[in-house]
C-alpha cells in the first residue's frame, strides 16, 4: 500500500527536495569554518576550544538523538521529522549570530546538532522507499551532493557576508533561510508508504541492535566511515584557516579570498568524487558486492598522501589543482558504504540501521575529529608555531589509511551478510 499522493511525487523531486535540506545541513555546519579566525579572536578562543565548540558540541546529541529520532520516523512519518529537524537546528545556527562567550556558543551548536540529528536517517529510508537498488547507491550519492554544495556555500557565503557586516550576520541570515525552506519542503515531499502502514512493521531499538550485533561487516564499515569522518570534518573545520597560513591571506580583508579556495575546491571536487563513487560502485558491484567496499578503500589510500603533498605546496594554483584530487576522493565512499549497510538489514529496520551508523561515524568523526585536530594543534604550538594546525592536518588524513584497511576486511562478511530482499 502506498500514499496515493506521494505516488504523484516523481522520485527526482523528492531525490532533489532531500539534496536541498542536506546542503543546508552542512552548510551550516562548514560556515563555523571560514569564520574560524574572527570568532576566535571576538571571543578569545584557542584552537582546542573552538574545535570543541566545531565538533564535540554539535556531536554528543548529533549522534545520541539520531537512532530514536530515526525510529520514530519509521512510525510518525519520515518528511515531518526531516521538516521539523530543519526549523530546529536553522534556529539554532540563528541562534550561534547571538552568542557571546564559549560556553553560549557551546550550547547553541549543542542545539544545532539536536536538528540536524533528525535529517539524515529518515533521508536515507526515504530514499530507499523510492528507488531500486540497482539505482540506490548512484541516489544517495546524488542526496549527498548537499555536502560539497552546503560546504562549498557555507565557506562562499560565510565569508563573503561576513567581510560585509559582521561574523554574526552570517549565522543569522544561513539559520533563517533555512527555515524558510522547510514549509515548502514538507509540502512538496510525501512519504512514500503512510506510516500507520511502516509501524505495523517498524521495529524498536531493542529489536534492531541485536540483529546488527551480528553482522561484523556492518561495524567495520561503520567505523571505516568513522575514521574517514574524523579526517574529513577535521578537515572541514580547519582547512580555511589551514589554508589561510599556509598562503599569508591572514588579513581581515583576505577572508573571501580563503572563501573563493576553498568553496571552489569543495563545490568541484567534492562533487564529482561523490557522484563517481555512487555511478562507479553501482556499475561495478552488479557482478560483486564486493565493490561497495573496495571502490572507498581505493580511494582513501589516494588521498591521504595527496592531502600531505597539497598542505606543503606553496603556490596556491598548483595546490589547489594537488587538493582537487583529494577533495573529491575523500567523501566517495559516501553512496557505495551507506548503500552496503542498508542491505545489511532487513528492509523494515533501514531508517534504524542508518540511525546506528551514523551513530557510530559522528561520535567518531564529529566527536572527535574537529576536537582532536585543535588539540594537536595547540600540542605542536611550541615547535611549529603557526604551521602547528598544517602539521596536526598532516597527521589527521593518515587515518584515511586505516579507513581503507576496515572497509577491506569488511568485504567477506558483506557478501555472507548482504540481504536482497526488497519491499
Amino acid at each position: 500500500m502506498t500514499d496515493s499522493r506521494a505516488s504523484q511525487r516523481p522520485a527526482t523531486l523528492v531525490l532533489a527536495m532531500l539534496m536541498v535540506v542536506y546542503t543546508f545541513n552542512f552548510l551550516d555546519r562548514q560556515i563555523l569554518g571560514i569564520l574560524a579566525k574572527p570568532i576566535q579572536a571576538s571571543l578569545n578562543l584557542n584552537d582546542a576550544q573552538f574545535g570543541a565548540i566545531g565538533g564535540t558540541a554539535f556531536a554528543l546529541l548529533y549522534s545520541v538523538l539520531g537512532v530514536p529520532l530515526a525510529l520514530l520516523a519509521d512510525r510518525i512519518g519520515r518528511t515531518r521529522v526531516i521538516a521539523g529537524s530543519l526549523v530546529v537546528w536553522s534556529g539554532f545556527t540563528a541562534l550561534c549570530g547571538t552568542a557571546t562567550g564559549f560556553w553560549q556558543l557551546f550550547l547553541y551548536r549543542l542545539g544545532v546538532g539536536v536538528g540536524e540529528a533528525g535529517g539524515v536517517a529518515p533521508s536515507y529510508a526515504l530514499i530507499a522507499d523510492y528507488f531500486p537498488v540497482e539505482r540506490r547507491a548512484r541516489a544517495i550519492a546524488i542526496y549527498s551532493m548537499g555536502i560539497p554544495i552546503g560546504l562549498g556555500l557555507g565557506v562562499l557565503l560565510g565569508a563573503v557576508i561576513a567581510q560585509a557586516v559582521n561574523w554574526q550576520a552570517a549565522f543569522i541570515v544561513m539559520g533563517v533561510a533555512g527555515i524558510l525552506i522547510a514549509p515548502v519542503f514538507l509540502w512538496l515531499v510525501r512519504d512514500r508508504y503512510p506510516p500507520i502502514v511502516r509501524a505495523a512493521g517498524a521495529q524498536s531499538a531493542a529489536a534492531v541492535i541485536p540483529i546488527l550485533i551480528r553482522k561484523p561487516a556492518y561495524w567495520l564499515l561503520s567505523i571505516s566511515a568513522g575514521c574517514s569522518s574524523m579526517a574529513g570534518y577535521g578537515l572541514a573545520l580547519w582547512a580555511p584557516k589551514i589554508i589561510a597560513v599556509q598562503f599569508g591571506w591572514t588579513a581581515s580583508n583576505e577572508l573571501v579570498k580563503v572563501g573563493q579556495f576553498m568553496g571552489a575546491l569543495l563545490l568541484i571536487g567534492g562533487s564529482l568524487g561523490i557522484f563517481l563513487g555512487g555511478v562507479v560502485s553501482d556499475r561495478l558491484a552488479r557482478r560483486d558486492r564486493a565493490w561497495y567496499a573496495r571502490v572507498p578503500a581505493i580511494a582513501w589510500v589516494i588521498a591521504a598522501p595527496t592531502f600531505i603533498l597539497g598542505f606543503m605546496t606553496p603556490n596556491p594554483l598548483l595546490a589547489w589543482c594537488i587538493l582537487l584530487i583529494p577533495n573529491a576522493l575523500n567523501t566517495l565512499w559516501l553512496g557505495p558504504i551507506i548503500t552496503a549497510a542498508q542491505h545489511l538489514a532487513p528492509s523494515n529496520m533501514r531508517a534504524g540501521a542508518s540511525g546506528t551508523f551514523l551513530l557510530i561515524n559522528n561520535l567518531l568523526g564529529l566527536g572527535i575529529g574537529p576536537w582532536a585536530m585543535g588539540a594537536l594543534s595547540v600540542a605542536l604550538k611550541a615547535t611549529h608555531g603557526d604551521q602547528s594546525l598544517g602539521f596536526a592536518a598532516m597527521i589527521g588524513v593518515c587515518l584515511y589509511l586505516v579507513a581503507a584497511v576496515l572497509a577491506l576486511l569488511a568485504i567477506r562478511p558483506m557478501k555472507r551478510d548482504w540481504i536482497e530482499a526488497e519491499d
